[in-house]
């Protein structure tokens, strides 16, 4: 399933964090239950997490989670006119965190996207060869390999509980600057891809306002007790404290994909949506060229069909109001979205829509999303 731009708020110069950003995970699983359930915090100061009386919570919070941040470069083989030999390295840098002991790192995926060489530094100052064992573009996440034992990892929270107002730690390595720590708050939980102008991922985000930049991508967002909830990942360029993080617990689910099978089932409806209100209605009815008739302002309008699709095989048509998905009501095409995503490849999806005024009820198997989609 893909989202277009039709109608919608564009947001300027929404960019991924990585310095040059320029994506596969091995047969180890990580454990799901590691997740460490604990009470949500809104921003105030704690009592002292250490034994020093001089030592505040970011600190403390940076001790344990600092040694597993890593500096991740990458470079590629470009076409390049200017070389004699027609080619150029490309080269980009962004963070990442180790999660297991023997080398495996969580990362964005569009850190290493197509990269032909990954090293991996430590906060130490040892470097390692990273072999690329999973990707998501879909997610943006990544998973790399280096070969050690004995490292250092991060203690993972649990962002299913976040609220707004809790307080947020960036780490990471912003234009090249290692072990760099930034820290704010937690300004808004569950923002849609489109909202933050990429429609075509598949996740919603936590929104905070602790500086991320350039470099930053792939890096942790932590919680006041040092625990990951968050891969930093996006910012919003001309605005300042919009920074992006992918949560944690959505990220381990991608990564487990990967690393038990090194692909991620993504269901796909093939259409592109827009959310519905009286005033997009209107302008739609207007423009006859549009051959639109609406008569409805809730739910997400299909704004286009792709061929040969499950949406079109189920009969889906353009101009078509998506008001119920297995019988919940739908008000956005990020619920469609939402929907679709946790529904499984091939099941049946029961969808109550809006045509031209009359209610019809269509069966659809959502299929396997296309490696040429979006």
């Amino acid at each position: 399933m893909a989202s277009n731009h039709f109608l919608k708020k564009s947001i300027a110069s929404f960019s991924l964090v990585s310095v040059g950003a320029l994506s596969a995970l091995i047969g180890t699983q990580l454990n799901p239950t590691n997740a460490v359930q604990t009470q949500p915090l809104v921003a105030q100061v704690p009592a002292a997490l250490g034994n020093s009386a001089n030592e505040n919570f970011i600190s403390a919070a940076v001790d344990k989670t600092g040694s597993a941040v890593v500096r991740i470069n990458s470079s590629r083989k470009v076409t390049s006119r200017s070389s004699e030999s027609g080619q150029a390295i490309a080269r980009g840098t962004g963070s990442g965190f180790i999660v297991k002991s023997d080398g495996l790192v969580m990362t964005n995926a569009h850190v290493v996207d197509g990269a032909d060489q990954v090293t991996v530094k430590l906060k130490d100052g040892r470097e390692f060869t990273g072999q690329v064992v999973g990707e998501d573009k879909l997610t943006d996440v990544a998973v790399v390999k280096i070969q050690a034992s004995n490292l250092p990892t991060v203690a993972i929270g649990n962002s299913d509980q976040l609220r707004p107002g809790e307080w947020a730690i960036a780490i990471g390595n912003p234009l090249g600057l290692d072990n760099t720590v930034t820290a704010g708050i937690i300004s808004g939980t569950g923002r849609s891809s489109s909202e933050i102008g990429s429609p075509d991922r598949r996740t919603n985000y936590i929104q905070t306002d602790a500086a991320i930049n350039p470099g930053n991508s792939g890096g942790p967002l932590l919680n006041q007790s040092g625990q990951v909830i968050g891969i930093n990942t996006a910012i919003i360029g001309g605005a300042q404290g919009l920074g992006f993080a992918i949560p944690i617990n959505k990220a381990q689910q991608i990564a487990n994909q990967l690393i038990s099978k090194g692909s991620v089932d993504h269901p796909y409806l093939g259409v592109e949506m827009t959310d519905l209100s009286a005033t997009t209605r209107d302008l739609l009815n207007r423009d006859r060229s549009l051959g639109i008739n609406v008569q409805t302002d809730r739910g997400a309008l299909i704004t286009n069909i792709i061929r040969n699709s499950p949406a079109a095989q189920a009969g889906l048509q353009k101009g078509d109001v998506i008001q119920t998905i297995n019988g919940q009501s739908i008000a956005s095409a990020n619920e469609v979205q939402q929907a679709v995503e946790a529904s499984t490849i091939g099941s049946n999806l029961s969808l109550q829509v809006n045509r031209s005024g009359q209610t019809v009820t269509l069966s659809i198997r959502p299929g396997e999303f296309p490696v040429n989609a979006g």
